[in-house]
């Protein structure tokens, strides 16, 4: 597919159109700052914001709509299940509160941020139907557009896949130069899943690292702008994150140029401590 500029768009498997790169609202402060990034992002152009309830800044979103002359309707907006709301009414009581944040009376795409919490070790197959159950409800009902994963490998999409009516259209994975997650990746295209990326900037490490210092000169492009056109040309859906006003503007300007497969495939297997993704059945949360 080509990809013309940030507007472009994925079709999900129900038909859902997705803009290929969004606005990550991870560690963004829940607070002025929050607030007034959303903002210069929407005036930069994004119009998908990812955001979560484990993040605490859903208010942020919902202040910037509030404050900007963009209409709802023109932004895909995502949040998350959190790890403590993996039941059936509690998924439809902590989305009632996450739409009183973000001001609004849907979301364009819901997930579930884990599939294995730290309360729920012992019984997290029938804690996500349940979860699944109630987002399905909420999809059927317009209140979420679309409804998908985040951090699932295939053994809990197996699981989820045994009890589902409607299939997951996304999963959100860590993937960045260094950290790539074969067996998810295509194991979740395979079930007809859209992958989307978060971390594509490695947490800020990349930026350290003399391959990428390379790599980015050889194009005449940021370290950032580089990670995020390869996440693009994987055909994953990078949210990169920012706070300061000329970065969020320079990580749209990807749309331009393009890599190489030979420097695709070394960007791949930069070695920049970037940690790895965490093991959902081991997270301590």
């Amino acid at each position: 597919m080509e990809l013309k500029d940030q507007n472009s768009t994925y079709v999900l498997a129900n038909g859902v159109e997705i803009p290929c790169l969004g606005f990550g609202m991870w560690q963004t402060p829940s607070d002025e700052v929050g607030v007034n990034s959303v903002i210069a992002a929407l005036g930069a152009g994004y119009r998908h914001i990812d955001t979560a309830q484990a993040y605490r800044n859903e208010q942020c979103v919902g202040e910037a709509f509030r404050r900007c002359n963009v209409k709802r309707e023109d932004v895909f907006l995502t949040t998350k299940i959190w790890n403590d709301s993996h039941s059936y009414e509690l998924v439809k009581s902590s989305f009632d509160i996450s739409l009183q944040k973000l001001g609004t009376d849907y979301v364009d795409l819901l997930l579930i941020h884990w599939p294995n919490p730290q309360a729920l070790r012992d019984r997290w197959q029938e804690a996500n139907a349940e979860t699944w159950r109630a987002m399905e409800e909420l999809c059927k009902a317009g209140k979420a557009r679309a409804i998908g994963i985040s951090n699932f490998r295939k053994h809990h999409i197996d699981a989820l896949l045994e009890n589902a009516e409607i299939p997951p259209m996304v999963n959100q994975i860590k993937h960045c130069p260094g950290v790539i997650q074969t067996e998810v990746e295509e194991y979740s295209r395979e079930k007809g899943m859209l992958l989307e990326a978060y971390s594509p900037l490695g947490t800020g490490r990349i930026f350290e690292s003399a391959e990428m210092k390379d790599i980015a000169a050889k194009y005449g492009r940021s370290i950032a702008q580089v990670c995020i056109r390869w996440n693009l040309q994987r055909g994953y859906v990078p949210l990169p994150k920012s706070v300061t006003p000329s970065r969020i503007e320079e990580n749209l300007n990807v749309f331009d140029f393009e890599i190489s497969e030979d420097d695709m495939d070394y960007i791949a297997g930069i070695d920049a401590g970037v940690r790895n993704a965490s093991n959902p059945d081991a997270v301590p949360f």
